[in-house]
C-alpha cells in the first residue's frame, strides 16, 4: 500500500504540535507545570513522542532538572533511547520557535487525541453491534457509557485559588445587597413561603419532593416547573415515568386556566371554560417546557437529552422509584435498594454537571400510616437512605384532611422541609385546590 494511502488510514494526530509541546518543555522548564495537568502520555500518537513525554513526566514528579541533556540521560537509563534519540531531542528544540505558545500546542494535541478516543469508542460500539450479543437496550447503554467516559475524561477542572472564588462571592453578595436583600439566590418556585425556606431553586441542587400517593406531589412539581418557565424564560425539562404527556398538559391547563380538571377530562366544558382554556393554552405556548414520557428512561438517557438543550433552567423527574437501572434492568429486594441508591447518586452528579436544579419526586414507605402523627419523616423515604444523603433539599407534602375528613384544615397542605443545606428546616402551609389539581400560597384567594 503506498505511503500516501497509509496516511489516509492513520488515526487523527498532529505530529508538529506534539513536537512543539515537547520542544517547549525542553527549552523552557518553567512551562512543564502548565502542561502536566493538561496532557496524558496516551495523548501523544507517535510512540517516540509518548516515551519522551513519559520521561519528562517522571522527572517532573521527582523534581529533577529538565532539559535536552538530562532527558536524554534518563531515557538511556530506562532503556528507551537509541542512536537517534539525542539527535531527535535536539531537533525538537530547534523546530520549536518559542515556548510562549505551548498552551496552543497542547490544545491541538488534546483535540486530536479526543478524536482518536471517539474513533476507538465508535469502533468498539460497531464491534458490539456486529457480534450481536446482548439486547439492543444493553448495547445502547454501553455505547452511551463509552461516549460519556470520553467526555468525562476530558472535563478535568483546574484547581481555583480561594482569592478567585472570594472575588466571585463578594461580587455576588454586592449584587444581592444592592437590591436591598430581596433578591432570591435561586429560581422562584412560585410559592413565596417555600422560597423563604429554601432560597429558591439553586443551581446544581438535587431537590427531593416526597409524599404518599394522592398528596399532590406531581401537581406541586408542575406548579414549580411552570413558574420557572414563565418567570425566567428558561427551558424546563420534565421526565414523566408515570403520567402521559397529554395528562401532564391537561393538568397544566387546569392549573393555569383554573378550569376544573374533571371537566377537562370528560370534555364537559362550558363556554366560559373554553375561554379560560384558550387563555391558558396561549400562556403555556409561550413557555419552553419539554416533556418526555418514556417510562423506560435511565439517568444516562435523561442526562444525554438535557445536555442537548440550550438555556436549560430546571429538570423535573416524576418519579425516582419508577426509573430503571443501566440497560433497562429491573431490580427487586436489596438489589433494588442498591439501584435506587446508584440512581440518586447519578442524579446529584447530573445536577452538578448540568449546573441546574433537579427536582426528583419520590414515593414514601407506609411507615407513617402506622403512626398516630402521620406527618412523613426522613426515615420514611422508600428503599434507600442514600436518597436522603444525596439530596440537598428534602421536602414532604402532607394533608391532614387526607386522613381525617373532619379536619379543620380543609384543603390545607403542609410543605415540610426536613433537610436543607442552604438554611433552616421547618414547614409552611399551602392551599390545595383539588378541583384544579394545583397549589397556591395560602394568602391568595380565588373567588368563583
Amino acid at each position: 500500500m503506498p505511503a500516501d494511502e497509509l496516511l489516509l488510514h492513520a488515526l487523527p494526530h498532529a505530529p508538529e504540535a506534539e513536537q512543539a509541546v515537547l520542544g517547549s518543555m525542553l527549552i523552557d522548564a518553567d512551562c512543564v507545570k502548565d502542561v502536566m495537568d493538561k496532557l496524558r502520555p496516551e495523548d501523544f500518537y507517535l510512540r517516540q513522542n509518548r516515551e519522551i513525554f513519559e520521561t519528562i513526566y517522571t522527572m517532573f514528579i521527582y523534581s529533577k532538572p529538565i532539559d535536552g541533556v538530562t532527558v536524554a540521560g534518563e531515557m538511556e537509563k530506562a532503556g528507551l533511547s537509541n542512536e537517534n534519540t539525542r539527535a531527535y531531542l535536539l531537533q525538537l528544540m530547534e523546530v520549536t520557535p518559542t515556548a510562549a505558545n505551548v498552551l496552543e500546542y497542547v490544545r491541538m494535541v488534546r483535540d486530536k487525541s479526543l478524536l482518536r478516543e471517539l474513533a476507538t469508542a465508535a469502533a468498539e460500539v460497531t464491534a458490539m453491534v456486529q457480534e450481536g450479543t446482548g439486547a439492543a437496550g444493553d448495547v445502547l447503554e454501553r455505547a452511551e457509557q463509552k461516549i460519556y467516559a470520553v467526555r468525562r475524561g476530558r472535563n478535568a477542572q483546574n484547581m481555583v485559588s480561594i482569592g478567585v472564588v472570594l472575588q466571585d462571592v463578594m461580587d455576588h453578595l454586592a449584587e444581592l445587597t444592592a437590591n436591598g436583600g430581596k433578591t432570591l439566590p435561586g429560581l422562584s418556585t412560585g410559592f413565596s413561603a417555600v422560597d423563604g425556606k429554601i432560597n429558591g431553586l439553586n443551581r446544581s441542587d438535587l431537590l427531593l419532593l416526597a409524599a404518599r400517593p394522592g398528596m399532590g406531589k406531581t401537581s406541586m412539581a408542575l406548579n414549580m416547573a411552570l413558574n420557572v418557565a414563565k418567570s425566567s424564560g428558561k427551558t424546563v425539562a420534565i421526565f414523566s415515568l408515570e403520567m402521559s404527556k397529554e395528562q401532564l398538559v391537561t393538568r397544566l391547563i387546569a392549573g393555569e386556566g383554573l378550569v376544573e380538571n374533571n371537566r377537562l377530562s370528560t370534555g364537559n366544558l362550558r363556554e366560559s371554560d373554553w375561554q379560560r382554556v384558550a387563555e391558558a393554552a396561549s400562556a403555556l405556548s409561550r413557555t419552553d417546557i419539554r416533556i418526555d414520557d418514556n417510562p423506560l428512561l435511565t439517568v444516562a438517557d435523561m442526562s444525554a437529552k438535557c445536555r442537548r438543550l440550550d438555556n436549560l433552567g430546571l429538570v423535573v423527574i416524576d418519579y425516582l422509584q419508577l426509573m430503571t437501572g443501566a440497560g433497562g434492568k429491573s431490580y427487586s429486594g436489596e438489589n433494588r435498594q442498591q439501584a435506587v441508591s446508584d440512581m440518586s447518586r447519578m442524579l446529584k452528579i447530573m445536577a452538578k454537571e448540568l449546573n441546574v436544579p433537579v427536582i426528583c419526586l419520590s414515593q414514601l414507605s407506609r411507615a407513617n400510616e402506622k403512626r398516630e402523627d402521620k406527618r412523613p419523616m426522613l426515615s420514611d423515604l422508600r428503599e434507600s437512605g442514600a436518597i436522603e444523603q444525596d439530596a440537598d433539599i428534602v421536602m414532604f407534602l402532607y394533608r391532614e384532611d387526607y386522613y381525617n375528613e373532619e379536619s379543620e384544615k380543609r384543603n390545607i397542605a403542609e410543605c415540610i422541609v426536613s433537610k436543607n443545606r442552604h438554611g433552616e428546616t421547618g414547614k409552611v402551609e399551602l392551599r390545595w385546590m383539588p378541583e384544579y389539581t394545583s397549589f397556591e400560597t395560602l394568602e391568595t384567594r380565588y373567588d368563583d
